[in-house]
């Protein structure tokens, strides 16, 4: 999955031979030990690792990295880096650059039908040619009629071996260096729906592993009750593919496949998101999302699965196709699903990139990337998994795809409605500055990528009388960079949470709440500073209760009556 840390820094293959008196280890892991201890204990100087980055005949990480917002170059931005990783996670980004890859700078190898071989990142793509930038900067223009294969690689463009460029010390330098890139005061001003401070809750809320070890899971991705069992759940793990059914009751656990679907494609997210027909105790309906390859390009899958008759496994009938999203880039897939009260099902996809969505998908009302769309699965048209409601807001407009309920989206990370008022929240995705929550209308453009956050991003595809609809609430790189959606809480009538808005950062392992008033802020709050794993979903058990998926292999439950939301 490629929400992991973002990874930082790519150099060109410039090297020089190590400073410093010491003999040179056996192995390379001997070697990055040293210069990670090193650095973890040295302060450094900032400047001369200022200098060491900008230096043409040295590591060079200036020929590939902006440090001023635009990206322009080969590798991410690290305007604000500082903001965003902590000294330790800097290190590790430099010593490992392909452990942990940024979404969107996975390198891709594209081979032509005349034989020639390119390696780089996307920064341009459309139906007749891709950008791909090399790691010495050039743009290089393919058509996409010449390609004969296309295929991400799990490579970071940066060269291994950096640490043998340098001195323990240079190396401590640089990590001080990128430490000191954070944004101005006057990057992150105060709007109403986004404080400078976040003030933690007297006392954190209290956070209960709900699994033992012996029945954790590898990269789960979500996790929900099954209707009509108790104490039953479904947890999906993306990288192998399989969902399985969860089980505990009076501190018995037990852990059974429900459905195998097959390994992640290599370059893919796989499975990503799951929803319940409302009416699955009768027709055991369920839908989930896969993300994978399709010749030269990507997919986004809805599939329509059905459950056996006890509901623990899936029913071995084939998964049919609801609707698939076709995208050239593999960024952004999405990976939200949820069906609504009024009985369709709600699916939200990502602008799948490249990088700042340079072709400008989330305002492009012609495609369904950066949307939330509605559709009617239980009335399909005529060869088709699912039809289009007759009150969506672009429905029979020219040049419009009907299935839009929403736009201006960059990567819906999971959304839920309040049961009780019906509201839709949503947790979308930032690229440099900023994560927002917002609560979603019908017909409604929420900006990108025009804005992030509450302020202007690009100007390419503004347009004169369009209305950008602000988020409830958005946070800067100090509290997070990777917003994980939540619930409304609506167990305990009687508790201090009800009808609060709960939710996370995937990087920082933070979970936040949230109240409003008309979709204005009304008070935000740090539940938890540092949870035990990444989250990145949360679920809900038949009693309202809220839990959260942690990436690297448990769930666990939140205990909201160990705390007062105050």
């Amino acid at each position: 999955m490629n929400r992991s840390i973002k990874a930082l820094l790519c150099v060109s293959i410039v090297f020089v031979y190590a400073l410093g008196a010491f003999a040179a280890p056996t192995t390379q892991e001997q070697l990055r030990g040293r210069y990670r201890n090193y650095a973890m204990v040295h302060q450094g100087n900032a400047s001369a690792g200022k200098a060491l980055f900008e230096a043409q005949g040295k590591i060079a990480c200036a020929l590939c990295h902006t440090t001023d917002g635009s990206a322009s170059k080969v590798g991410p931005d690290l305007f604000a880096i500082g903001d965003k990783f902590g000294r330790d996670d800097l290190i590790e980004q430099v010593l490992e650059p392909s452990a942990t890859i940024a979404v969107g700078y996975t390198t891709t190898a594209v081979r032509t039908k005349a034989g020639q071989v390119y390696e780089g990142i996307v920064k341009q793509s459309s139906d007749a040619e891709v950008g791909l930038m090399q790691a010495d900067g050039k743009l290089v223009h393919i058509k996409i009629a010449d390609i004969d294969q296309k295929r991400p690689r799990p490579e970071s463009i940066m060269p291994e071996g950096l640490e043998a460029t340098m001195s323990q010390q240079q190396f401590a330098d640089l990590i001080s260096y990128l430490t000191t890139l954070k944004a101005p005061q006057s990057t992150a001003q105060e709007f109403h729906g986004m404080p400078l401070e976040i003030p933690p809750l007297k006392t954190p809320v209290k956070v209960e592993k709900f699994n033992s070890s012996k029945f954790a899971f590898k990269h789960p991705v979500w996790f929900g009750a099954v209707p009509g069992l108790n104490d039953a759940f479904l947890v999906l793990e993306h990288e192998t593919g399989s969902i399985w059914l969860y089980q505990k009751h009076d501190g018995q656990e037990s852990k059974t496949k429900f459905l195998d679907i097959g390994r992640i494609v290599r370059g893919t997210n796989g499975l990503t998101g799951m929803a319940f027909h409302p009416k699955f105790t009768e027709n055991h309906k369920y839908y989930i999302v896969n993300h994978t390859t399709e010749g030269n390009g990507f997919a986004t899958y809805i599939l329509q699965g059905v459950a056996s008759a006890d509901f623990k496994t899936d029913s071995g009938q084939p998964l049919k196709e609801a609707i698939t999203i076709h995208s050239i880039t593999n960024d952004h897939p999405g990976g939200a699903l949820a069906f609504g009260p009024d009985g369709y099902l709600y699916v939200g996809m990502g602008d799948s990139g490249p990088q700042r969505d340079p072709n400008g998908n989330g305002q492009n009302l012609s495609l369904l990337q950066g949307k939330i769309l509605r559709i009617d699965v239980d009335h399909p048209d005529s060869g088709k998994g699912y039809s289009v409601p007759k009150d969506n807001p672009f429905v029979n407009k020219p040049g419009v795809r009907p299935e839009i309920w929403c736009y201006g989206m960059r990567e819906v990370w999971r959304f839920s409605f309040d049961p009780v008022t019906g509201d839709l929240w949503e947790g979308d995705i930032g690229q440099d500055l900023y994560e927002e929550v917002n609560i979603i209308h019908k017909g409604e453009n929420y900006g990108w990528n025009v804005m992030e956050g509450f302020e202007r991003f690009s100007n390419k595809y503004r347009r004169e009388g369009e209305t950008y609809v602000p988020p409830v609430f958005a946070y800067t790189r100090k509290y997070g960079q990777s917003v994980t959606g939540g619930f409304v809480y609506r167990g305990n009538p009687k508790s201090s949470f009800y009808g609060v808005y709960i939710f996370g950062d995937y990087q920082q392992r933070r979970i936040f709440a949230i109240t409003q008033k008309d979709r204005l802020l009304e008070k935000a709050r740090l539940l938890v500073r540092n949870t035990p794993q990444s989250v990145v979903s949360f679920g809900q058990d038949a009693q309202g209760n809220i839990y959260f998926v942690g990436y690297e292999g448990n769930i666990y439950k939140l205990d909201l009556d160990s705390s007062t939301f105050e």
